[in-house]
Formats: C-alpha cells, structure tokens, sequence
C-alpha cells in the first residue's frame, strides 16, 4: 500500500504539465502530468526508486533525496516542509545551507531553456542544471553525494571542461576556498557540509593550504573557454548570480552574438537536446 510520502509524490507528479519541467509534451500520455521516467530524470533518481517510493516499498528517502523531488515537483516551501516531514524528516532550518528553488529562481530557468544555465547553493553543491548546460559541461544526472559539489569536483574529482591559466586556477581556487569558508560560517550547524570540509582538508594538500591561510576571493564575471569533445573549444562568458535571501549562485554561459562560438553554443544545445531527451 502507498504510503502518505507516495500518495502525496504522485499527487504533485500529475499536477506538473511536462512543458512546465522543459520536457516534451508529445506522444500519447496517461496523465496530463509527468510520467514517473521524467521525475526520476529531473530529481537525479532511479526510475525503479521512484515507483517504490509512490507504492510505500521504500522507506526513509534522505534529505538529499527529499529535496531533490521538491524542487523536480515544484513544490512552494509550505508543501516542501509538509514533504520532509512525511518522510519522518526535520525541514531544513535556517541553520543549514538553503537548497530551494524560489519561484523567482525557477521562473528565471524557465525563460532561460536555451542557455546554459546553472543553480548552486553557498557551498557550490549543483542543485539544478539546465538542458544546454548539461550538453555543454556534461551530464551531472549521475552525480551523487559529494560528486555534485563544484569544490569537490576540482579538488578531489575529475576537475570541469574549463580551461584555466596559472593565474585564473590561483583565482578560481581562491575564491572556491573563500565561498566555502563563508558558507561554514553562516551555516555552521551544517553537518554535511562540515563532513564536505573535513574530506577536502584530509584529500586534498592544496586545499589545506588555502584553507589554513585564510584565503578570500570572490568570484567574478569571466571569459572561459571550454573544450567540448564534440564541438571544440567554445570561448564563453560566464558570470555568477547570487540570490539574496536565498543564498544561491546562478550561473550562466553566453557567447558574443555572430561569432564561431555563438554557432557552436546553438549547434552544441541541439545536439545536446536530442541526446538528453530524444
């Protein structure tokens, strides 16, 4: 039997029309909204984990889990607090890292569908990436725990697309470092990310130096250039939003109209949709 937790995932599954997620809507559908595949898709989950989940086989999602459903579901702060707490979990407080998508923010991806386009939360874990994002940077659906984490990734991962000189790799570093250390002191009762701090010292020399000396940096409007395996290089602006109040980073990857990167960006964002949703 569905539990409540799965009684109320599919409720919000069926309300939330497949256009509204920046997925197909063609074909012929049981449901006006979206099919269990497509919530697994945008939550980063199995669709096996999903069907469980709604007919009550499985138990006890985590927080990370929880989360990743309310924001794939849409769900106000009212429904997504209601959610953690059928799932027998505390809602996140103000005393962690805020990792929800404001309607402002969504609304903001939404009119953005063909631009790379990024959400992070202060301690750079990747909560949401777009379609051409994903085409451009590479698939983050797989990513799991601290995999997911922009800080983790370079320092203890395989590192991203973007080229970088000495220069930009110490400033880059620096500021990574810094927003880490900002996201501790304001959120200090965070414990995973006190356990994200305590890996990334113990792994990694170059991290524990910069952490030890106090670095600070922010980040700041660049030009990158990211070497694709299919497309080539493709020199980018990149530029970092913060949300005030919530606390998120938004980042966005342009090209100069008219120019052989511009037409790279469109061909790559075409390519790239038909693979992710085709």
């Amino acid at each position: 039997m569905a539990t409540e937790f799965g009684q109320a995932v599919r409720r919000w599954r069926d309300r939330v029309p497949p256009a509204a997620a920046g997925l197909p809507a063609g074909g012929h559908r049981r449901t006006a909204g979206l099919r269990r595949e497509e919530l697994a898709l945008l939550a980063g989950v199995s669709v096996d984990y999903v069907t469980r989940l709604e007919q009550g086989r499985a138990s006890h999602p985590s927080g990370q889990v929880v989360e990743a459903l309310a924001r794939a579901l849409r769900l106000s702060a009212t429904e997504r607090a209601h959610l953690f707490r059928l799932a027998g979990l505390a809602p996140p407080g103000a005393e962690t890292v805020p990792a929800h998508l404001t309607p402002s923010v969504q609304r903001m991806l939404d009119r953005l569908a063909g631009t790379p386009v990024a959400v992070y939360d202060a301690s750079w874990t990747l909560l949401v990436a777009n379609v051409p994002y994903a085409a451009l940077m590479g698939d983050p659906s797989g990513w799991r725990g601290h995999q997911r984490n922009a800080v983790w990734r370079h320092f203890l991962g395989p590192g991203t697309r973007a080229r970088h000189t000495p220069q930009s790799l110490r400033a880059f570093e620096t500021a990574l470092v810094a927003d880490l250390r900002a996201a501790a002191d304001c959120y200090p009762a965070d414990q995973r990310l006190r356990r994200l701090i305590a890996e990334l010292r113990a792994g990694s020399d170059r991290f524990a130096k910069l952490w030890k000396s106090g670095a600070v940096g922010r980040h700041e409007a660049a030009r990158k250039t990211i070497d694709h395996p299919n497309v080539g290089p493709l020199t980018l602006d990149c530029d970092v939003l913060t949300v005030a109040g919530s606390d998120l980073r938004i980042m966005i990857y342009t090209a100069e109209p008219g120019t052989e990167d511009a037409d790279r960006l469109a061909l790559l964002t075409v390519l790239g949709t038909q693979a992710l949703v085709g």
